[in-house]
C-alpha cells in the first residue's frame, strides 16, 4: 500500500509540489541546459583556437 500525505502531517502539500517543480521545469533547470551547452561551445571554440579547424592540414579558406 502506498503512504498518502494528511493535511497537518508534515508532508509536502501539492501547492508546494507544484511551485518546486514549476522552479525546476521553467528555472533551474533550463539554465543548467544553458550552461552546459555553453560550455561546450566555448569548450569546441578554444579547441579549436589552439590546434585549428577540423580538416585537411594546409586546406583552409584563404
Amino acid at each position: 500500500m502506498t503512504e498518502r500525505a494528511m493535511p497537518g502531517d508534515g508532508g509536502p502539500s501539492r501547492r508546494k509540489e507544484l511551485l518546486t517543480f514549476a522552479a525546476l521545469a521553467f528555472g533551474i533547470w533550463p539554465l543548467v541546459a544553458v550552461g552546459v551547452v555553453g560550455g561546450y561551445g566555448f569548450l569546441v571554440w578554444m579547441w579549436q583556437i589552439v590546434f585549428g579547424p577540423p580538416g585537411p592540414p594546409g586546406h583552409g579558406m584563404f
